[in-house]
């Protein structure tokens, strides 16, 4: 019995039952009281006009046998006269010489034993095989009772009648249930279904389904409830929809961050954790949530902040030095999580990865040193020789001559240098603009040997060119004639007498790659990552006696991307060195 209109017509029906069972009794034990009462007073009426006809003082009792019978007939009622002791003296219906005492009767015995003015007893007969009722009253001679006169009213009609009263009431009872039960079903289907209506609906609400509406519109109270109930589920579907809107555009935001950010509450577990923050620790930030900030960051330095911000609730900026899984540098910013009532909820950590920062600042601060370091020498060179000419060796020609050598190819160098660094500043900054044409890369590369042959005879190495006589690619022919010039210079540079550069082209179908490979002396493995730096040299002294200014590949690493291009460099010291420059074919 779970649907609730059964539940309101079951609860509804006991109610009728037991009301009209008990109005039923009641009403039948009214009826039955009363009629017994009216009969009651009428057997007492029977029996005062049967003491006053029967003139008992001077009548035998022949007479009085014959007496009684004549005034029981028209009663419809038995008449019995018993004196004193019980016995009987006269009876309507039977011998009384035949009779037994009656003075154990209760009539009687109410009557002349009690002094009662009337005594009344109801028993059934089992010899008549129904119930009579006994009324007796007092036969007084001067004042003191001498007997009684007692008359009986069988009641077998009576009895019959109140069988039948109930049997209708019973009838009429059970036609007034069944008809209760069906208007209360129908009342209570009335009043349940909306209300289970509602009830379904609240349980769609609670399981997130906020599309849920009552569709009924009971009158009064329910359909005040249910406009409430829709109006309530309108409501929390508008509020879900801003805060799904507001989670996403938080998980999004929190998603792309290149910043980490953890959310530790006050026992020191993650409730938070970001993607950023995951590639630092080499981890998935889902597996965070629920474990302890020391178990998952494994940095001293980090927990040790974390555990300060939970202790003292202040702000805190700091940096700190992971070794796992990368070494990196971070800017830490810590800030206590409260609520309301100022309860502290947890801290909120944003870690900046400034690795690269602190990198480019060293790199500043190494191409400053650099840069002095490059200018300072033709300079000290240039005043050293001027300061020796104006000390007197002017007037030695052969010297004078030697020393304006050394200053002009200083300041040739000098000028190099500058004109180097304002070149690959304005391509930083791509102030100069790419003028895109079909270049043919492979006649681009014969310019350049020819620009380099007489270096390479005189060093007595060997130059083998691409066999490609047409390779396209979209692109600047200057720039990408710089390129390979560079390269090629640089393999003549670096490669001792008797040695081999080669250039080769490979024809690919978005792109063409440009390779120059020497058998020179080769770059060391930890040299490999800080080749592209500017005034970066491999061999110092070889260089500088060159003439190269430490420009070159950092010009040629700028001129290939302009081109978006990449390259990248393969050597083994001792044993040579190729650079691969990869150009698209469409800019």
């Amino acid at each position: 019995m779970h649907k609730l209109w059964v539940r309101i017509t079951f609860s509804f029906f006991l109610l009728m039952f037991f009301a009209l069972l008990g109005s039923g009794l009641f009403l039948a034990n009214t009826m039955k009281n009363t009629y017994m009462d009216f009969k009651e007073s009428q057997l007492k009426q029977t029996a005062h006009l049967v003491l006053r006809a029967l003139e008992l003082n001077g009548i035998e009792q022949q007479d009085l046998q014959s007496k009684v019978k004549e005034l029981a007939a028209p009663v419809t009622s038995r008449v019995t006269v018993i004196d004193r002791n019980g016995k009987v003296l006269a009876d309507s219906e039977d011998n009384p010489s035949s009779m037994e005492s009656h003075a154990s009767r209760p009539e009687v015995s109410q009557v002349i034993k009690e002094g009662k003015e009337s005594g009344i007893s109801t028993r059934y007969s089992h010899t008549l095989g129904y119930s009579m009722m006994y009324t007796a009253i007092p036969v007084k001679i001067d004042g003191e009772v001498k007997g009684v006169v007692r008359v009986a009213l069988s009641l077998e009609n009576i009895e019959k009648a109140i069988r039948h009263l109930r049997n209708t009431l019973t009838i009429v009872l059970f036609a007034a249930l069944l008809l209760t039960a069906l208007i209360g079903i129908r009342i209570a289907k009335g009043i349940a279904k909306p209300v289970e209506e509602m009830m379904f609906v609240s349980q769609k609400l609670k399981d997130k389904d906020y599309t849920a509406r009552v569709s009924m519109r009971p009158k009064g109270e329910l359909g005040q409830l249910a406009n409430a109930i829709n109006v309530l589920a309108a409501s929390l579907k508008s509020q879900m929809e801003t805060i799904q809107e507001n989670e996403q555009r938080l998980s999004g935001v929190l998603r792309n961050m290149m910043s980490g950010v953890l959310f530790v509450d006050k026992n020191g577990k993650i409730l938070l954790a970001n993607r950023a923050i995951g590639c630092m620790l080499d981890a998935d930030p889902e597996a965070f949530t629920g474990k302890q900030h020391v178990e998952i960051v494994k940095n001293a330095g980090l927990s040790r902040l974390i555990a300060r911000c939970l202790n003292e609730q202040t702000e805190i900026r700091d940096e700190i030095q992971f070794y796992y899984p990368n070494e990196r540098i971070l800017d830490a910013h810590l800030a206590p999580y409260v609520g309301e009532n100022g309860e502290l909820k947890g801290i909120v950590a944003v870690l900046h990865d400034i690795t690269d920062i602190r990198r480019l600042e060293k790199m500043r601060s190494e191409f400053i040193a650099n840069v002095s370091h490059e200018l300072k020498t033709p300079i000290t060179s240039v005043k050293g020789f001027t300061e020796t000419l104006l000390d007197g060796a002017m007037e030695d020609k052969e010297a004078l001559h030697h020393f304006l050598g050394i200053i002009h190819k200083e300041s040739e160098r000098l000028h190099r240098m500058i004109n180097d660094i304002l070149h690959l500043s304005k391509i930083e900054q791509h102030m100069i603009p790419l003028e895109v044409e079909n270049v043919n890369v492979a006649e681009v590369v014969d310019r350049v040997a020819d620009t380099v042959r007489k270096d390479v005879e005189k060093k007595g190495l060997e130059l083998h060119l691409p066999v490609e006589r047409e390779c396209w690619v979209k692109g600047e022919k200057d720039r990408i004639q710089q390129i390979i010039l560079n390269l090629v210079s640089n393999a003549v540079s670096y490669t001792p007498a008797g040695g081999r550069i080669t250039v080769s082209l490979a024809d690919r179908e978005d792109e063409v790659a440009i390779s120059v490979k020497d058998t020179g002396i080769g770059i060391a493995k930890k040299d490999l990552p800080r080749l592209f730096e500017r005034f970066y040299r491999v061999d110092k002294g070889r260089a500088r006696n060159s003439g190269g200014t430490g420009l070159g590949l950092a010009i040629v690493k700028h001129l290939v991307e302009s081109h978006q291009g990449k390259i990248e460099v393969k050597s083994e010291e001792g044993r040579g060195t190729e650079f691969i420059v990869t150009l698209p074919k469409q800019q």
